[in-house]
């Protein structure tokens, strides 16, 4: 039996494709870092802008050709025909939880192959800047960094997140772990998910549990409304003017999802007439945010370049992943985190 070759398709430590070799020792690696751009930064899997030259294009391709199992990502230039450029793939564990859409609108869903996610794995980064930026709004960081930099002392007053209200939309991995980390705080928290009959709401982490139809009531109770649901038909566009209007006067919208979940320029409206208090976004409905954004200008915006799920630990956790999934491969056991091509999570 030929070994199976796994694709490595993205910026990793020696150390941990040392791991995956482990696994067992009739596996094959492919991994040339030449073929990527240069890192940016910690954990840049992608690397900076690249333009390979005819002889490192044709090795590429080589590779995908070879290629069983794909850990990273489907290089972008050949996206659109993955069955024709890796046409023995049989499974790829992508190092991104949400891929759900992206499948759909590039034709993998119509394949055989096998697609598994990182779902999980940026439940505690999401979470702790959920946290965060909850925290620089109820102690109003603003006013202290305003403060700060026109050198004025006055002594002034705060509040509390146990006086709050969190609604988080989408209690997934990530969502039941912004959850958690809201009742830790002693805020009131209410979510919710696509399923809910017969769920206990404290098996969740909220005090209230609601179905995707009864958004309305959970936007007005809410002081902070976490979007952290799956991008898919039903969620594109699900924030817009009348949901921002429906917000409570001051509360704060934090976008960790995706930007399509919400209408840009109704956010910017409602920012502008100070119904709303503020908000945190990891994502934009075009990235990299457009730096004629009005979203730039708001003091009361924290922006993040979609970054607050990227930590020091994540190449770690998410070798964890594949390593486990791998060993389930080559069982013939079912894998974690199957991308369902139906539900698109």
């Amino acid at each position: 039996m030929s070994p199976v070759k796994i694709l490595v398709s993205f910026h990793i430590e020696e150390r941990l494709l040392d791991r995956v070799r482990d696994v067992d020792p009739s596996l094959e690696v492919l991994y040339d870092k030449s073929l990527l751009g240069e890192p940016r930064y910690m954990n840049d899997q992608h690397g900076g802008p690249i333009e390979r030259t005819p002889e490192q294009e044709e090795r590429l391709r080589e590779m995908m050709a070879e290629a069983d199992v794909l850990f990273g990502y489907v290089p972008r230039a050949y996206g659109r025909e993955i069955e024709r450029w890796f046409p023995t793939l049989k499974w790829n564990q992508s190092p991104s939880a949400g891929i759900g859409w992206s499948a759909k609108r590039l034709g993998w869903t119509e394949t055989d192959i096998m697609f598994t996610t990182a779902s999980g794995m940026h439940a505690t980064p999401l979470a702790e800047f959920c946290l965060m930026a909850m925290l620089m709004f109820v102690k109003d960081h603003f006013l202290m960094a305003e403060e700060k930099g026109r050198r004025h002392w006055q002594r002034t007053c705060a509040t509390e997140l146990r006086t709050k209200t969190l609604a988080v939309v989408g209690l997934g991995r990530v969502g039941r772990e912004v959850a958690r980390v809201g009742k830790c705080m002693g805020m009131r928290v209410v979510g919710s998910k696509k399923h809910v009959d017969g769920v206990d709401p404290a098996s969740v982490n909220v005090d209230t549990l609601y179905s995707p139809a009864e958004l309305e009531p959970m936007l007005r109770e809410a002081d902070f409304v976490v979007l952290i649901a799956p991008e898919s038909e039903e969620t594109r566009g699900l924030i817009g003017e009348r949901e921002l209007a429906i917000m409570k006067k001051g509360a704060v919208l934090i976008n960790i999802a995706r930007g399509s979940m919400v209408d840009e320029e109704a956010l910017i409206r409602a920012l502008e007439s100070g119904h709303l208090g503020g908000a945190a976004i990891d994502v934009a409905s075009k990235e990299p945010l457009p730096p004629e954004s009005p979203l730039w200008g708001f003091p009361r915006v924290i922006i993040s370049p979609h970054s607050a799920s990227t930590a020091d630990t994540e190449n770690e956790k998410l070798t964890e992943i594949f390593c486990d999934n791998l060993r389930r491969y080559l069982d013939g056991r079912p894998l974690r985190n199957l991308l369902d091509k139906e539900l698109l999570y």
